[in-house]
């Protein structure tokens, strides 16, 4: 069989024998049950049964790896005991008069959906988390608790059609050479946890079909290859990267403490991109200096009223706390198009991503947006917390929105609450529009951030999830850059920083044009940080400026990822 490509996760090389994982998928059919209150209690018992189970890895995380490590199975253990769980799958069983599992599995399925069905990836890779804990319920009541656990005896490979983060938590690490599962991303929980623990990881589609339990196997989980047919030759080259991937580590762990500064002394700063408070975690462990992108839509989701003002205010108090008094920019709420929100009652549009959405969605419903901009400025005053708005397009709504806000401070100083009186606002560019004015919005702005994966899905018209399209999304594509060159020269020309928000940050092949446009910030998933910041600081900025200028004046997608994938040390 030859090579096999699958998607890089975390890296590092495995070399073993496969340990095969298939997930225990006995179909949950619906059952008449005979009486909603005792059905009612059996669900509450298994509930709480998993609450436990759930604190007690918390526990063994918190005691074996630290409190960063452990924080993942806090929001578990939140999600379980989130009142509106409780209820939707007590709702469903008043109006149903169904089974409780058949209840777990309604609520579920209807999370998942909306999850994996938002172009997000941070926010898709959170169905794998309710599936995880949902999972766990309906193993609870239906008396198989532990058909899913991995019980290793000797050092294996494992190969999953469906990993969650509690599988990951439990492995013993001694014993995990690798993981292969079919399904995920980088910014999954069960990836998160491999990375930490320093397993290697890829995704493969199909992969259990393709390999048998017991079969010697190898995988890069950084380049995502898979050699299922394991020769001497093979043995060889793999054990050779293993010893190159070592000495690698080793090297990387040698730059914490250390900045992102080019060999001609221009420093970017490197920041984590989170969606609730537990990740800022993350970013500190790999060393980030701040937050650049806090998604608070997270915060809205998966319940059935908003967040009150408490909620949120506890919540960003306790990322700017962590971050001390490095910043910590917080996008306001960008709900609608992917992210749906039934108690907003958004109506159903034919084109969402150009509807009804984020910070016309927050203009249109004033009272309520005020909520979330007071809990942000009464936590300014416990660090460094700046205020960003998303998918602004026109003056007039950029001049709203900062009217608003300058409203509820009005409203603080009234009522004798502190806050940041010289708070940094800033704006989100993510469409053609708000880009081709950056000149203008400088001016009203301290700072810009550049979503790319909004900016290439306008610029080029494109939905990168329809197949038939998709190759037309790029982030290498010549009008995309152009415009990012236009915001970065217009945010320098005006004495404000801007940034690059979107996947397209911790993109290897592109950080030397970022370097040679003069990006002052790149956020990203944390785990990339530390590789970034060894590639900036093998990097001339005078070299990339030179890069950066031929770059633009080339006229495909395609010329531009050639030239910059091949672009080396040793052409500086």
């Amino acid at each position: 069989m030859n090579t096999i490509k699958g998607a890089p996760i975390s890296p590092g090389i495995a070399i073993g024998k496969v340990f095969l994982k298939k997930t225990a998928s006995k179909e949950i059919s619906y059952a008449k049950a005979e009486n909603a209150e005792e059905e009612k209690k059996r669900f509450r018992e298994a509930r709480t049964l998993a609450v436990k189970q759930v604190e007690e890895i918390y526990n063994d995380m918190l005691q074996s790896k630290g409190e960063q490590e452990a924080s993942i199975f806090s929001a578990h253990i939140e999600m379980l005991n989130d009142t509106e769980f409780i209820t939707g799958v007590e709702s469903v069983l008043d109006d149903s008069g169904c089974s409780s599992e058949w209840a777990v599995k309604t609520v579920r399925d209807n999370l998942v959906e909306i999850f994996e069905s938002m172009d997000d990836a941070y926010m898709r890779e959170r169905a794998m988390d309710i599936k995880d804990i949902s999972g766990r319920v309906i193993r609870i009541l239906s008396g198989n608790e532990n058909e899913n656990s991995l019980n290793l005896t000797e050092p294996a490979i494992v190969v999953s059609d469906d990993l969650a983060p509690s599988d990951t938590a439990r492995m013993n690490p001694e014993l995990v050479l690798g993981i292969i599962n079919e399904t995920g991303g980088p910014t999954s929980h069960a990836a998160i946890i491999a990375r930490m623990l320093g397993i290697p990881f890829a995704v493969c589609p199909q992969i259990t079909s393709l390999v048998k339990n017991g079969q010697l196997l190898a995988f890069d989980g950084e380049e995502g290859t898979i050699e299922p047919e394991v020769n001497e030759e093979i043995l060889k080259e793999y054990g050779r990267r293993q010893e190159a991937f070592n000495q690698k580590k080793l090297q990387l762990e040698k730059l914490r403490g250390t900045k992102s500064i080019t060999t001609d002394g221009y420093e970017i700063l490197l920041a984590g991109n989170i969606g609730v408070p537990e990740d800022a975690d993350m970013v500190l462990k790999q060393d980030g200096h701040s937050i650049g992108l806090f998604r608070t839509e997270f915060l809205y989701m998966n319940r059935n009223n908003p967040p009150e003002e408490e909620e949120q205010f506890a919540a960003y108090k306790e990322v700017a706390e962590k971050m001390q008094n490095n910043p910590v920019i917080i996008r306001t709420l960008d709900i609608g198009g992917d992210k749906e929100v039934d108690y907003l009652k958004i109506p159903k549009e034919e084109n969402p991503f150009l509807g009804y959405r984020a910070i016309r969605l927050c203009l249109d419903r004033v009272s309520f947006w005020k909520v979330q901009l007071r809990a942000l400025l009464r936590a300014s005053v416990f660090g460094n917390i700046h205020i960003m708005f998303p998918m602004i397009v026109s003056m007039d709504e950029l001049l709203q929105a900062k009217q608003i806000l300058e409203e509820v401070k009005a409203e603080l100083r009234s009522e004798g609450i502190a806050f940041n009186e010289n708070i940094p606002a800033g704006m989100m560019m993510e469409t053609p529009a708000a880009a081709l004015m950056a000149d203008v919005f400088a001016k009203e702005v301290d700072f810009f951030s550049i979503g790319t994966n909004d900016l290439i899905q306008y610029t080029m018209a494109v939905d990168r999830m329809n197949g038939k399209v998709a190759r037309l999304y790029s982030q290498y594509d010549p009008a995309v850059l152009r415009l990012i060159k236009k915001v970065v020269e217009s945010a320098h020309e005006n004495g404000i920083w801007a940034g690059i928000c979107g996947e397209a940050a911790a993109d290897n092949a592109l950080l030397p044009l970022w370097v040679g446009l003069g990006l002052d910030e790149l956020s990203m998933s944390p785990g990339s940080i530390l590789r970034t910041r060894e590639r900036i600081q093998g990097l001339s900025k005078t070299a990339c400026e030179k890069l950066a200028e031929n770059i633009l004046s080339l006229k495909t997608a395609g010329e531009i990822e050639a030239v910059l994938k091949n672009y080396k040390r040793t052409d500086m």
